[in-house]
């Protein structure tokens, strides 16, 4: 039986049954108590509410309504749950805003500390600042192209080259390392590095064309970098 497999018999044995003892469950499925021990931890860790008395007698109890919360979930999926929740709180006129704190919680709550970490790293760098005032306008729709190709170069450290037109209109071929999202609905900006000036740059989404995912990758600038451009903006996710 693989690891994942006894986890899933584990947690069906949790669910027929509210009286089980570590050792029985050991006996069921054929390893040491020791063993199961360390599988309840592995389950919390995944979101599930167990609680269990560390000696062999001890008993074990899952709580019917827990569930895994992020266990069928990859960081990149994550990272937009989190995102959304933090947008919210930006916005807390909007309808159920107010239990988005909450929500997050829970998200952060469940999340393995090998997932988390890598989360941490990449929300961080995801900005909320203000709404954008409403004489600041979009300059056309944002290609649903550039927000693919922005998550891959921006969660596997790649270059990301583009065409942009600047507000007076000039036109330019960009190439930049992605170091971070700044949102200011409804307009939302690159944080990156331009490879050209060896500077950092705002590149707004509405102003971006035509845009592509070097093979080339970048080692990530410190966190100052990010902020700095956008020091009345706050982190999406600052501890997790």
């Amino acid at each position: 039986m693989t690891l994942i497999d006894r986890h899933d018999e584990l947690v069906r044995l949790l669910r027929l049954r509210a009286d089980w003892r570590a050792v029985d469950l050991a006996e069921e499925l054929g390893v040491s108590t020791r063993t199961i021990l360390r599988d309840l931890d592995r389950l919390r860790d995944r979101g599930l509410e167990i609680s269990a008395m560390s000696e062999p007698g001890g008993g074990v109890h899952l709580e019917p309504t827990s569930v895994f919360v992020t266990s069928q979930l990859a960081v990149d999926d994550v990272v937009a749950l989190v995102l959304a929740v933090a947008i919210a709180q930006a916005m807390p006129w909007m309808p159920f805003a107010s239990g988005a704190g909450s929500a997050l919680a829970k998200i952060q709550g469940s999340l393995p500390y090998e997932r988390a970490r890598q989360l941490q790293s990449l929300m961080t760098r995801v900005m909320i600042g203000n709404p954008s005032p409403a004489s600041v306008r979009r300059e056309g729709e944002v290609s649903p192209l550039l927000a693919r190709l922005f998550e891959r170069a921006f969660t596997e450290e790649r270059l990301l080259a583009f065409s942009y037109q600047d507000r007076d209109g000039k036109a330019s071929r960009r190439v930049a390392e992605p170091h971070g999202l700044l949102v200011r609905a409804p307009i939302w900006y690159v944080i990156a590095w331009d490879t050209d000036v060896e500077e950092p740059r705002l590149f707004r989404a509405d102003r971006v064309r035509s845009p592509h995912v070097l093979n080339q990758t970048f080692l990530p600038r410190p966190h100052e970098l990010v902020r700095g451009i956008c020091p009345n903006a706050r982190p999406a996710a600052t501890s997790i």
